[in-house]
């Protein structure tokens, strides 16, 4: 076996955020940048040595080359074998299924996740640990501290892998697996789903759904699920073959990067059904015919109908959702009589829950959500979930939701989104309203009385690892509140994330458009921040 080792002398930016190492191309382009991380992970694991490592992505630019790398690194550094997704194509939830069924030591998933992708646009490099989720905070800060220090790599002198074709191949003395990258997926939606009741509910000729996989990885997952194995008609999937820029899109499931289902669904002869998945097939949006379901109400509304849907028929442990997310998920756990557990942003803060089984289902506004089946959100579960419940109820999305509004309130909800602001500008605004947490208490900002006023700080339930500065919440005496926060997830420059919430009992104020029941507070952030004035920006990039 030939294996070289390479000197190299240390990047100083390779910190993993809340999702891995994101970057653009050619920073990771750069010579020894991606052998140096993928190193470092290596040398913050222990016992891996004859042990299996699952690796893919979502196919987005880099993604080929970049596993070519990692293979023969792999076999480098000992691993006994890889399990790779055919042309190097493997969804994040795919890929926590296959560690969990196969008892892999881990896995290495290549996505950006939402961002675009294309030569000059966003890669990323994640490291799942043994239990399929992502790694946590104690093992990506070694990976961190052995990126700074890391003077040599390993790597194998040998002809790249076939990636196309299936079967076992020798790369040196470890096995290379390319394995159907969907159907150990396909196998676990069938335990928990009734594929029977769902199958009649789309080829009865009365139901109609349309599924937008973005040109990104869920593609080839959608079609077999929905087109193939559900029998819905061909066409129910569209952009369904993922390429390496998205088609040019931005696979981010929301209103404004989703506007051809969002389109469609709005428009004359709309389907009943219209969802949507992002670039690594971890989020998800649902629509209904002209009605667009919030996160933070899937959330809620999958966890009230579970026991309709036979891998939750049992009822549920309890509910887990991130601090920013609104708090209709802790009116239902309070009906059903469970915990609900409020967490940092970041799967990861999940992941002691599930395992420690203190939550069945969990989810994030961001549009992400998931259970305990794998330790990622999980965009086509949430899809299939959704369809299970229409094909027992019988009722359109629109219906279902507005009955749970009745039974339990609105929670009037949004997120108003300043992406690519200056990083100075950004942690100015995030500091001036921290300086003004202590005197907020008992004031009056406009029609509303501040009842709290907070930097969050999460203290994990299962290990006691404390989380501080997670996001500034102001809430008010009527629990309406506000919350500010600069995202992990982009490249360029910070992402500030306004997050505006309203609970509203009254079933005549159910229709409001939430841009409108929220006015007021949109311009009380606005005040209190100086979001205008620091941004640069008069509105946001994005709202949902």
């Amino acid at each position: 076996m030939d294996i070289r080792t390479v000197v190299t002398q240390p990047y100083s930016d390779q910190k993993p955020g809340t999702s891995g190492l994101r970057k653009k191309v050619p920073t990771f382009q750069q010579p020894h940048y991606l052998e140096n991380f993928i190193q470092a992970i290596f040398n913050s694991l222990e016992g891996y040595q004859g042990q299996t490592l699952v690796v893919g992505g979502d196919g987005r630019y880099y993604n080929r080359q970049a596993i070519q790398i990692i293979l023969k690194m792999a076999a480098a550094n000992g691993f006994g074998k890889v399990m790779v997704g055919q042309g190097g194509i493997l969804s994040t939830p795919a890929a926590s299924c296959l560690i969990r069924k196969y008892r892999a030591f881990g896995g290495i998933i290549l996505s950006a996740s939402h961002n675009p992708g294309g030569p000059n646009e966003d890669f990323g490099v994640k490291y799942n640990i043994s239990n399929g989720g992502p790694a946590p905070e104690k093992v990506t800060e070694a990976i961190f501290t052995n990126s700074k220090s890391i003077t040599e790599y390993r790597v194998l002198d040998a002809a790249d892998v076939n990636l196309d074709r299936l079967g076992c191949f020798k790369l040196g003395e470890m096995t290379v697996e390319v394995i159907d990258s969907g159907a150990d997926y396909l196998e676990l939606m069938q335990s928990l789903f009734d594929f029977d009741r769902i199958q009649q509910l789309l080829t009865g000729g009365q139901f109609r759904m349309a599924m937008d996989a973005m040109h990104a990885v869920t593609g080839p997952y959608a079609r077999s699920i929905f087109e193939t194995t559900l029998g819905a008609p061909a066409g129910t999937v569209m952009h369904g073959v993922p390429l390496e820029d998205f088609g040019g899109g931005h696979p981010d499931p929301n209103l404004v990067y989703a506007h051809e289902l969002v389109e469609l669904l709005f428009g004359e002869d709309a389907p009943d059904f219209g969802a949507a998945s992002d670039g690594d097939g971890d989020r998800n949006m649902i629509l209904g015919r002209r009605f667009f379901v919030t996160p933070s109400d899937s959330l809620a509304v999958l966890a009230a109908n579970a026991k309709l849907v036979p891998g939750y028929r049992d009822g549920l442990a309890g509910i887990a959702r991130s601090m920013p997310t609104s708090q209709a998920a802790d009116r239902v756990a309070a009906r059903l009589g469970i915990d609900c557990y409020e967490t940092p942003t970041g799967w990861k803060f999940f992941g002691n829950l599930l395992d420690a089984g203190k939550a069945t289902l969990c989810g994030e506004e961001s549009f992400g959500t998931g259970s305990n089946h794998i330790r990622e959100k999980d965009g086509l579960w949430a899809v299939l979930f959704w369809l299970n419940i229409l094909a027992a109820r019988q009722e359109s999305v629109e219906q279902i939701v507005k009955e749970h509004w009745q039974q339990f309130g609105r929670n009037i909800y949004s997120r108003h989104d300043y992406e690519a602001v200056d990083t100075e500008r950004a942690n100015k605004l995030m500091e001036g309203v921290r300086a003004q947490l202590p005197t907020l208490k008992g004031q009056k900002l406009g029609s509303y009385e501040v009842a709290y006023a907070d930097d969050f700080s999460y203290t994990d339930p299962v290990d006691g690892s404390i989380s501080h500065k997670q996001g500034v919440r102001i809430g008010f005496t009527d629990g309406s509140r506000m919350v500010f926060r600069l995202s992990g997830t982009g490249t360029q420059g910070a992402t500030l994330r306004l997050y505006l919430e309203s609970y509203e009992p009254n079933i005549a104020k159910h229709g409001l458009d939430p841009q409108v029941a929220l006015a007021e507070m949109i311009q009380l952030a606005d005040q209190v921040a100086q979001i205008r004035t620091l941004t640069g920006m008069d509105q946001p990039t994005v709202i949902t």
